[in-house]
């Protein structure tokens, strides 16, 4: 099975003042953790057509424009190693509203998926697999969430957003150490009126993309964003806009995100233009972070691995 994915584990060395506006940094895993899936655990996809040079969902109308504004939803981990469960939560959405041509647009808990999917998955604020977190929703179902406080749904996130980032938004103080993982409760909130066996959500398909850009293009455009992992070098933690490349530093982890779409960069000077191909992915770092919570990375190069860790599936609708 391709279930050997494990990131997001705290990091607790400090960084420099310099760079703070990353604090998040320290949700990684250890280096050198995180096994690439074996071919012969990936499905086979054939690119029958020509695909677009750009592909943005937030941007027109001409993609997924009845689930713009759950594509466009941005989360906050806090001080715990949950991206994992977190992209998922994000891409499976998406996917719940692209695949039900909008009928359906809900924002599915995060928090079920970290508290109780438990050993199965990995070790909650501690760090998780993403194609566990996929199987266990494919045979437990997951049931609504969305942000902290979030109203109208069955468990919003456990943790408040706290303040990470030098210059930011207040959103208060962060615990000096990891959330601990929420415990699992087969109950939704007081006073949300659905019970929570009757909230829940599948998939009825997972699957483990192959290393191959194009593949990865066709499966957004047809079925929605994708959950990927990538390698976290030191260079990234200066990230602030851009398209990023990684190009010096040591790696210090792994990260889970969602890439939602793609585009080209043409930079040009006197004597030539360069067209740099990138992914567009959303962070689970607030918006205070990045291009509003949002970045850019090279497309087309496996950077730091973001191609060869590509999760999705095919939600109950």
């Amino acid at each position: 099975m391709c279930g050997h994915i494990k990131i997001c584990l705290r990091n607790d060395t400090q960084v420099e003042e310099s760079e703070r506006n990353n604090e998040r940094m320290k949700y990684l895993m250890p280096v050198d953790s995180v096994p690439r899936p074996r071919d012969e655990d990936r499905i086979k996809v054939f690119v029958d057509r020509k695909l677009p040079d750009s592909f943005d969902p937030l941007v027109g109308d001409d993609y997924f424009a009845y689930c713009k504004n759950t594509i466009m939803h941005i989360r906050d981990q806090s001080r715990c190693g949950s991206c994992w469960a977190v992209s998922a939560a994000e891409v499976m959405s998406d996917r719940l509203c692209v695949q039900s041509k909008g009928k359906i647009k809900r924002q599915l808990s995060d928090t079920d998926i970290l508290a109780c999917c438990g050993e199965y998955c990995g070790e909650g604020c501690r760090g998780g697999w993403p194609v566990k977190a996929w199987e266990w929703v494919k045979e437990n179902g997951v049931c609504t969430g969305g942000r902290y406080t979030a109203k109208g749904v069955c468990k919003p996130y456990a943790f408040y957003p706290c303040g990470n980032h030098t210059n930011e938004i207040w959103y208060g103080e962060c615990p000096k150490s990891s959330w601990p993982t929420p415990k699992c409760r087969k109950a939704c909130k007081f006073g949300y009126r659905k019970p929570y066996e009757q909230d829940k959500y599948y998939a009825k398909n997972v699957y483990v993309l192959p290393n191959d850009e194009a593949a990865i293009r066709k499966e957004i455009m047809e079925n929605g964003p994708v959950q990927a992992v990538f390698d976290v070098y030191e260079d990234f933690r200066l990230y602030k806009s851009g398209v990023y490349k990684h190009t010096q530093g040591r790696k210090t982890g792994a990260h889970a995100v969602k890439i939602y779409g793609w585009g080209d960069m043409r930079i040009s000077n006197s004597t030539h233009t360069v067209v740099v191909r990138y992914w567009s992915i959303a962070n689970s770092w607030n918006r205070d972070w990045g291009e509003r919570g949002y970045f850019r990375m090279v497309r087309g190069e496996d950077n730091c691995g973001i191609e060869s860790m590509v999760t999705a599936g095919i939600m109950a609708t």
